[in-house]
C-alpha cells in the first residue's frame, strides 16, 4: 500500500511538473520574412538591420531574412512558396516584378499570410499594403533639380536604371521625363535611358556605353543604389571626373568615396533602415489584427509615427535626403 502512494504521488508530481512546464513555456513568436530583391546589396541589408530594430522593440517577433542571389521574379517565387509551407506569419517583400510575383502573393494570403511590400510594390492584389520610401514625384524632382545643379541648368543627362520591370524605377522615370518639360529645365535634353538590372558588371558596361556613344554628355542619373556606384566608376575609369557628373539614389558607405574624388557632388537616399524597420513594424500590426488593410486606414510604423493607406492602400515614409562632402562621412557609418 506504501508503494502504491509513493507511486500516485510521485505521478501527481509528474503532471504537476508538466502543467507548470507548460505555464512557463514562452509563446511562439511572429515570424516575418524580408524577401528582398537579391542578397549581397548594400541597401538591403541595412533594411535588414532596421527589421532587426523593430523585432525587438516589439519583442515577440522574429526577422527571417532572404533573397534570390540575383534579381528575378523567378527567384522570389521560389523563395515565397518555401516560406508557404514554413507557415510564416507575415511576409514583407522588394518585388522585382510588381505582376509576376501576384499570384503567388495572393497563394499566401489565402494562406492568412499577410503580405507588405516596400520600396517596389507588389500590384495592389498581392499585398495588404505598399509602403512606399518617399513620394515619387518629390524623388523625381530631387534628382533632376541635382543633376542640373550639377550641369548649371543646360546639357545632356541620361538615365542608368535597374531592371525594365522595376516599378519604382519606371515610375520615378516618368516623373522625371515631366519634371523636364518644366521651362526651368528647357536647356537640359535627355539623349537615353539604359538598364542595368542592379548588377555592377551589367552596370557598368551601360554606363561605358552611355559616356562613349554621347560624348557631349553632362550627367548620369542613377536611381539605383547599384547603378550609381557603377556610374561613378565608369566615370572615373574613362578620366571624365569634371566633366561628366553622376547623381541618383545612393548609399553614403558605398559613395563617400565617389564624393571625395569628385565624379559625384550630391546624391539623395532615404535611411534604409527606417524603412526596413517600418515596414517590419506595419506587417506585425496586421498579424496582430490591430489595422485592417483598407483606404484611410493609419498604420502605427513604432519610432516613425503612422502612415495613412491612400486608395491604393500605399503609404509613403518621407522625402529623400541630400548627400554631399558635408555629411557623407557621417552617415557612411551608419549605412
Amino acid at each position: 500500500m506504501k508503494l502504491k502512494t509513493t507511486l500516485l504521488a510521485l505521478a501527481a508530481v509528474g503532471v504537476l511538473a508538466g502543467v507548470a512546464g507548460c505555464a512557463e513555456k514562452k509563446p511562439e513568436k511572429t515570424r516575418i520574412a524580408m524577401v528582398v530583391k537579391n542578397l549581397g546589396n548594400g541597401f538591403f541589408d541595412a533594411a535588414h538591420t532596421g527589421a532587426d530594430e523593430a523585432a525587438k522593440q516589439l519583442g515577440d517577433v522574429e526577422v527571417i531574412y532572404t533573397g534570390p542571389t540575383t534579381p528575378s521574379a523567378e527567384g522570389q517565387i521560389e523563395i515565397i512558396n518555401s516560406l508557404i509551407s514554413q507557415k510564416v506569419d507575415a511576409i514583407v517583400i522588394s518585388a522585382n516584378d510588381p505582376n509576376a510575383l501576384v499570384p503567388i502573393a495572393k497563394k499566401a494570403m489565402q494562406r492568412g499570410i499577410k503580405v507588405v511590400s516596400f520600396d517596389s510594390g507588389l500590384a495592389p492584389e498581392g499585398r495588404q499594403m505598399q509602403l512606399n520610401p518617399s513620394n515619387a514625384q518629390l524623388i523625381g524632382e530631387k534628382q533632376i533639380q541635382m543633376a542640373a545643379d550639377e550641369i548649371g541648368g543646360a546639357g545632356e543627362i541620361a538615365i542608368l536604371s535597374a531592371s525594365a520591370q522595376a516599378t519604382n524605377q519606371n515610375i520615378w522615370i516618368g516623373v522625371m521625363k515631366k519634371v523636364l518639360e518644366k521651362p526651368e529645365y528647357s536647356k537640359i535634353k535627355l539623349v537615353a535611358t539604359v538598364y542595368g538590372d542592379d548588377q555592377s558588371d551589367k552596370s557598368y558596361r551601360e554606363a561605358i556605353g552611355l559616356l562613349r556613344s554621347h560624348p557631349d554628355l553632362k550627367a548620369i542619373i542613377a536611381p539605383t543604389t547599384v547603378g550609381i556606384v557603377a556610374a561613378s566608376k565608369a566615370v572615373a575609369d574613362e578620366h571624365l571626373v569634371g566633366k561628366v557628373y553622376v547623381t541618383g539614389l545612393g548609399l553614403p558607405s558605398e559613395m563617400a568615396g565617389h564624393v571625395k574624388s569628385g565624379a559625384v557632388k550630391e546624391f539623395a537616399i532615404w535611411n534604409p533602415i527606417d524603412l526596413g524597420y517600418a515596414a517590419t513594424y506595419a506587417a506585425d500590426q496586421f498579424v496582430k489584427g490591430k489595422v485592417e488593410a483598407k483606404p484611410g486606414a493609419s498604420v502605427s510604423v513604432g519610432r516613425l509615427g503612422s502612415v495613412t493607406l491612400d486608395a491604393n492602400r500605399e503609404a509613403a515614409l518621407g522625402p529623400p535626403f541630400t548627400y554631399n562632402a558635408d555629411n557623407v562621412d557621417k552617415f557612411a557609418k551608419l549605412f
